[in-house]
C-alpha cells in the first residue's frame, strides 16, 4: 500500500543540477573533509547516529569519525547500543585544526555542557554544524542558533519558537541552510541530509550512486510539515499500548558481521516505537559485532537466550534501506493496526498519507 505515498522521494534527481546546500568551507591543511557524528554516552538517538554515519562511510569522501565524550559504549534510543572508539580529547588531539562538519543528532540531554563546550569550540575554530531532527536543541543551547533560520521535529517546533525566538523556525523544510548552520526535520530526515552533504563535497553522480545503494531516488529538501500532527486516536492508543504491557512483545533482531547499519538503524527504530514492543538484537556470542560501516554493535542477548522473543525480524543484506523501512511500516499496521503505523511514522517524520 505505500507506494504511492513517497512521491516526493521518487523524483528524478537528475531534474535540477543544483546543489541543495550552500559550499562548506574545508580547511586547506585535510586532503578530505572531516567529518564527526557527535553522540552522548547516555542515549543518543539511534537512526539520528547511525544512519548519516552509515551512509557517509560508504560513500568514502570524507575522514569519518564518530566520537562520544568517552569513549566506549554509547546507549541508541530508542533501542541498540553501539561502541565509540573516539572521545573528544582523542580527536582534539588527532585534529587540534577541529573539524570541518560536526553532525549532531538528538540527544537525550541536549544541554550536557561537556558536548556544548566542545561544539563552542568546534564553531570557534570555523566547522560546519549538521543538527539532526531534535540535534537542533543542542546546538540552540549551544548558541548557535541565534538570528539563524532553522528547523526541526515538527513535533517540537511550539516549544522551539517559545525556548528560542531569537531563530527563524522554518517549517515545510526537510534541511535549512543558513552559512555554517543547516537543520533537518524529524528523524527520517537524516537520509535525505546525508545525501545533500555528498553532492556538495563529492558531486551529484556520487550523491546518485550512493542513493541507488540505499533504494532512494531524491534527496531534495521538499517537505510538508503542516500534515503532521497527533489526533486524539493517536494519544489514546499510545497511552493504550504503553499501559498493556501484558501485550507487549518483545522483537528480535539476529545481528550478524557487516550487516548494513542503515537498514538495521531504521527497522529497529520503527518497531521500538510503537510502544508495544521492545527491541533486542540477538548475535551468536555476547562480544561485539562489527557492522558494515565498522561501527560495533553490542548484542543484548544471544542465540541461546531466545525466551520471551516473540518475534524474530531478519534484515536481509540483498535488500535496500529505503523499501525496507516502508515493508516494516507495512508489517507493523497488518500486526499491530494502522493507527499504531501511523503513530510511529509520525514520530520519524515518515510521510503517509
Amino acid at each position: 500500500m505505500f507506494g504511492i505515498f513517497y512521491t516526493h522521494l521518487l523524483a528524478n534527481p537528475f531534474e535540477s543540477k543544483r546543489k541543495y546546500l550552500n559550499q562548506i568551507p574545508i580547511k586547506s591543511q585535510h586532503k578530505k573533509p572531516v567529518i564527526t557524528i557527535i553522540s552522548d554516552n547516555e542515549f543518543t538517538e539511534l537512526t539520528d547516529f547511525l544512519v548519516p554515519y552509515g551512509i557517509l562511510k560508504r560513500a568514502d569522501i570524507s575522514e569519518l569519525y564518530a566520537l562520544a565524550p568517552e569513549r566506549g559504549k554509547v546507549q541508541l534510543f530508542p533501542a541498540l547500543a553501539v561502541e565509540v572508539d573516539t572521545s573528544f580529547a582523542i580527536f582534539d588531539k588527532e585534529h587540534p585544526e577541529g573539524a570541518d562538519i560536526v553532525i549532531v543528532p538528538a540527544l537525550h540531554n541536549s544541554q550536557n555542557p561537556t558536548i556544548i563546550n566542545w561544539l563552542k569550540k568546534q564553531n570557534e575554530m570555523g566547522a560546519t554544524f549538521i543538527g539532526i531532527c531534535d540535534g537542533v536543541w543542542t546546538l540552540a543551547y549551544s548558541g548557535l542558533l541565534d538570528k539563524r533560520e532553522a528547523t526541526g521535529h515538527w513535533y517540537a517546533k511550539d516549544k522551539l519558537i517559545k525556548t528560542f525566538p531569537n531563530t527563524n523556525w522554518t517549517k515545510n523544510k526537510r534541511y535549512v541552510h543558513d552559512d555554517r548552520i543547516i537543520t533537518t526535520s524529524g528523524v527520517t530526515a537524516s537520509i535525505p541530509i546525508s545525501l545533500a552533504l555528498i553532492d556538495t563535497l563529492a558531486g551529484k553522480k556520487k550523491a546518485n550512486e550512493t542513493a541507488i545503494l540505499y533504494g532512494v531516488e531524491s534527496w531534495d529538501p521538499n517537505h510538508n510539515s503542516d500534515r503532521f500532527e497527533f489526533n486524539w486516536n493517536h494519544y489514546f492508543l499510545a497511552t493504550k499500548n504503553y499501559l498493556s504491557f501484558w501485550n507487549h512483545e518483545i522483537i528480535g533482531i539476529p545481528i550478524d558481521e557487516g550487516m548494513d547499519e542503515v537498514s538495521l538503524a531504521l527497522v529497529a527504530d520503527a518497531y521500538a516505537r510503537t510502544y508495544r514492543t521492545k527491541v533486542s538484537s540477538i548475535a551468536v556470542q555476547t562480544k561485539q559485532v562489527k557492522l558494515k560501516s565498522g561501527i560495533s554493535i553490542y548484542p543484548d542477548r544471544t542465540n541461546s537466550q531466545n525466551d520471551g522473543i516473540n518475534v524474530k525480524v531478519s534484515i536481509p543484506n540483498d535488500r535496500k534501506s529505503f523499501p525496507l523501512l516502508k515493508e516494516t511500516l507495512d508489517i507493523i499496521q497488518k500486526r499491530y493496526g494502522e493507527t499504531t503505523m501511523e503513530f510511529v511514522s509520525l514520530q520519524m517524520e515518515f510521510p503517509i498519507p
